[in-house]
């Protein structure tokens, strides 16, 4: 197996893509008899058939359409380096990296690249790749992004932590339940009342709970997730109340959702995370400057 060279693969997916050998010798630049010799190395090497020969045409195996897969994969990953070797030589800054929890990626970026957007046409192409904790943490010490987006203003060496926003974690009721009412819930409002919480290791879900514990409240626990966008669409569905960090509530709030204050604080900070040691992306700025718009009409919103 170790044997196997760039060559063989190269080969394979000329094959593949031409579907045959006569084209894949063209394609390559090649003899016909070269690339059936290489053919059947790699399948020697492999152990195993990549083809199947009827009348004098090949059928690939389940096993080469899988393997494929592989190979397309590392050429798009290549073409990629290839890609960016090129516009470094144009000086090009290519893509901004944007690493984001997953509830910023939905509830707070997309308005702000729109902002983005509005101010400039040609804001230039953004990578936003969602990520949680401890991941989040370690590929922003490592340098591996241009601008994160998290809830912690700390815990990652080599990066420095801008506070974006400040604000509570909110209730949300589904559509035509008796408690929207009420402006402001209490503990109290919700004894008795089916609960659709965070996961037991989420931190904002200990500090739920701690307010219902110190309240002598009782909830009836029956769902629970990770997910605040899938917490709200389970109150939508009328499968019990929760408490959420107010971007997914307003993102999600609707004809079948809606929010409400509570009336302890929990609070609930997003942060920017700007890596100490990589060159600043142009861009960066920009988009901060679009965040930090976004947040402060959210907070007005969530004011009224």
């Amino acid at each position: 197996m170790s044997a196997i060279s760039h060559r063989h693969i190269e080969v394979f997916r000329a094959v593949m893509l031409a579907g045959g050998v006569s084209e894949a010798a063209r394609q390559l630049h090649t003899s016909q008899p070269t690339i059936s010799r290489e053919l059947a190395r790699l399948e020697f090497l492999l152990g195993y058939a990549l083809f199947e020969r009827q009348r004098g045409r090949l059928k690939a195996t389940a096993r080469a359409l899988a393997l494929f897969d592989e190979v397309q994969r590392s050429f798009e990953g290549l073409e990629r380096v290839a890609h960016r070797a090129r516009a470094l030589a144009r000086d090009e800054p290519g893509a901004l990296q944007l690493l984001s929890l997953p509830a910023l990626a939905h509830a707070l970026l997309p308005a702000a690249c729109a902002r983005l957007g509005q101010a400039d046409g040609d804001s230039g192409a953004i990578d936003i790749t969602p990520q949680e904790p401890p991941l989040l943490d370690d590929w922003l010490s490592a340098q591996r992004f241009d601008l994160g987006l998290t809830e912690q203003g700390q815990g990652s060496e080599g990066v420095g932590f801008e506070r974006l926003l400040s604000l509570d974690e909110v209730c949300v009721l589904p559509a035509g339940h008796a408690l929207l009412s009420k402006s402001v819930l209490h503990p109290a409002d919700f004894a008795g009342q089916t609960f659709v919480s965070l996961a037991s290791d989420d931190p904002y879900r200990r500090l739920i709970d701690a307010v219902f514990e110190a309240q002598g409240v009782q909830r009836q626990m029956r769902l629970q997730t990770h997910s605040a966008v899938a917490i709200c669409a389970m109150v939508e569905q009328g499968l019990g109340l929760a408490i959420v960090n107010p971007l997914t509530a307003l993102a999600c709030a609707g004809a079948r959702l809606q929010w409400r204050r509570f009336s302890h604080s929990i609070p609930y900070e997003v942060w920017l995370a700007r890596p100490l040691h990589r060159p600043t992306h142009p861009r960066v700025e920009p988009l901060c400057n679009a965040l930090r718009l976004e947040a402060a009409a959210l907070q007005q919103r969530l004011k009224h």
